[in-house]
């Protein structure tokens, strides 16, 4: 959350992982933490420091401090070394994927959706490589007798035939030797099999990844299809979107509550909030028209209320 006091501004802005410095937390979240990024101030570059702490009332503070390329301490023209949000809840959300960390306990910090998968991603590459080396190395080779060569003669007089150049590797010279002149070499190429291996390894590195055999599959294309048939033939991708939307709604609704705050103790006449819910747009792999189309069934049999249906697609409960 960024603050501009003189202005009554309030800002979101994103950091990216390397940017995040967890100060206080536990098995709820993150309580505390610190952001760090580069500025410059009168042409001098400069990293900002700057500290969401819990203050002694209780709701949060910003506090932020500058550094030369020293290390000292820099006071910046207007920028508040402390400032009051006005808000109890965290002014920043952690958003992390949503993959238990195996490898550190008890981190803050999350872990990548590539982390089990490196092997997978190494394979991946290796097969590449074949396949590419094996087209380069299946070249038509021409072989030519050494009386289609021009010759030139030495310093000591000698008569040597002119290569085509070190970097030719398809046209060959044949020594001492005056029948079929020209002779030409195909090797077999074995793309068919390089081709399965490589796609083998494209479908275990999706099915590592969460996102589904089929994601990276370069054999998987046909026909448009619908959403339906889409979130069929990807319910791994399916899952993998669900834990994620789950994961990153409470970040969400944090940002939303600490945001309010912030505005409403800056002066904005703003009402209490209330209760924050996300409701996600459709999306290629997500067919809501199906899904509203099922929860209104639903009303009409009187399995579902109306007012649990305005909320989940309308957000109210009206």
């Amino acid at each position: 959350m960024w603050l501009d006091v003189g202005r009554r501004l309030v800002r979101v802005r994103h950091y990216d992982a390397r940017m995040v410095v967890s100060l206080s937390w536990d098995a709820e979240g993150v309580r505390e933490c610190a952001f760090v990024t580069r500025c410059f101030s009168r042409g001098a570059l400069l990293d900002q420091l700057q500290m969401h702490v819990v203050g002694n009332d209780g709701a949060y503070r910003t506090r932020t401090v500058c550094f030369d390329g020293d290390g000292r301490e820099v006071a910046v023209p207007g920028v508040a070394a402390d400032v009051a949000t006005g808000s109890v809840g965290p002014t920043f959300g952690i958003v992390r994927p949503a993959v238990p960390n195996t490898r550190v306990d008890f981190s803050p910090y999350g872990q990548s959706a590539f982390a089990d998968a490196v092997d997978a991603v190494q394979s991946v590459d290796l097969a590449y490589d074949a396949l590419i080396n094996e087209v380069d190395a299946g070249k038509m080779r021409v072989f030519l007798s050494d009386v289609m060569f021009d010759q030139k003669r030495t310093k000591d007089g000698r008569r040597v035939p002119i290569p085509f150049g070190k970097g030719d590797c398809t046209v060959l010279r044949k020594v001492m030797s005056t029948e079929d002149t020209i002779q030409e070499f195909a090797p077999a190429l074995r793309t068919e099999a390089q081709g399965k291996a490589f796609r083998l390894a494209l479908q275990v590195l999706g099915d590592l990844v969460g996102l589904g055999t089929n994601y990276f599959d370069l054999d998987n294309v046909g026909y448009v299809k619908t959403a339906t048939e889409v979130s069929s033939d990807n319910s791994a991708l399916i899952r993998n979107v669900r834990k994620n939307e789950n994961a990153l709604e409470g970040a969400l609704a944090g940002v939303a509550h600490a945001l309010l705050a912030c505005a409403r103790h800056m002066g904005e006449g703003l009402p209490d909030e209330g209760v924050v819910s996300v409701i996600y747009d459709d999306s290629i792999v997500q067919d809501t028209a199906s899904e509203k189309r099922q929860d209104m069934d639903q009303v009409s049999e009187g399995l579902m209320t109306r007012e649990k249906y305005r909320r989940k697609w309308y957000g109210d409960g009206a």
